[in-house]
This record gives structure tokens, sequence and C-alpha cells, in this order.
């Protein structure tokens, strides 16, 4: 693992919530809601790949098939 990919995911939350914040300022409450989903989906994509190695590593280690 890399930590560029920590500092993205950082990254993406911080943008992510002063983007809700100012989204909520402004009573547009069902945008904040959407931009919160779509952050989190995001970050989720990136670290799919993260976990799928990690399992393929832990079945190859333990040469279950």
């Amino acid at each position: 693992m890399d930590i560029s990919l920590i500092i993205k995911v950082a990254g993406i939350g911080i943008l992510i919530s002063v983007l809700n914040m100012l989204l909520e300022k402004t009573d547009r409450k069902d945008w904040a809601a959407l931009t919160t989903l779509a952050g989190v989906i995001i970050v989720l994509g990136m670290v799919l790949t993260e976990i799928s190695d990690l399992f393929n590593t832990v079945r190859t280690m333990f040469q279950l098939y």
C-alpha cells in the first residue's frame, strides 16, 4: 500500500466535508447528502482494489484456491 492512497482519501474527505458544510449553509441539504454519497462511492472504488489485492495475497499465502 502506498502513502499516496491515504493522502488521496484524506483529500477527498476534506473536500467533501467543506462542500457539505457549504451546501448545508445555503439550505441545500439534498445536494449535501448526494455529494457525501458520491464521496463515499469514490473512496470505496479507490479502496476496493486494495482490498482485492489483500484477499488475493491471503489466498496465495495459505494456498487456498
